[in-house]
């Protein structure tokens, strides 16, 4: 396994696994996951117009969306990563160690608080 830093616009470790004789980076998994984060508050935002039966986004909706969108990122740690948005806190950890007793690497986990997660079970997995 290979570690490095990147300095982009996420500064994160990247992590290499083999994964059905492919690299897997965990960099671009996050991507996916924070892309799919977007477009789930989307379809949660949506589904709010379509139950006022106004069946389109209002300003405020728009505005919202955006917000969130440009708000939410990740930071890499050694245990987790954790996923934040700007505003309102912690969305969530992602595991970023293969020594972890309980979890899998790039499992899902809720946040108990700011700086730690829920070590109850797992609600996904990014690999």
């Amino acid at each position: 396994m290979s570690i490095f830093l990147d300095f982009g616009q996420h500064p994160c470790y990247y992590l290499y696994m083999m994964r059905n004789n492919r690299e897997i980076d965990m960099n671009t998994e996050m991507t996916t996951l924070i892309e799919n984060i977007k477009a789930d508050y989307l379809t949660w935002t949506s589904r709010v117009a379509d139950a006022n039966k106004d069946f389109t986004l209002t300003e405020t909706n728009k505005e919202m969306i955006a917000e969130f969108n440009e708000g939410i990122s990740y930071k890499a740690g050694t245990k987790y990563i954790k996923i934040t948005r700007e505003r309102n806190g912690v969305w969530g950890f992602v595991v970023n160690t293969d020594n972890d007793k309980k979890f899998k690497k790039g499992d899902i986990l809720k946040a108990a608080g700011y700086a730690a997660p829920a070590r109850n079970f797992a609600r996904g997995n990014i690999l």
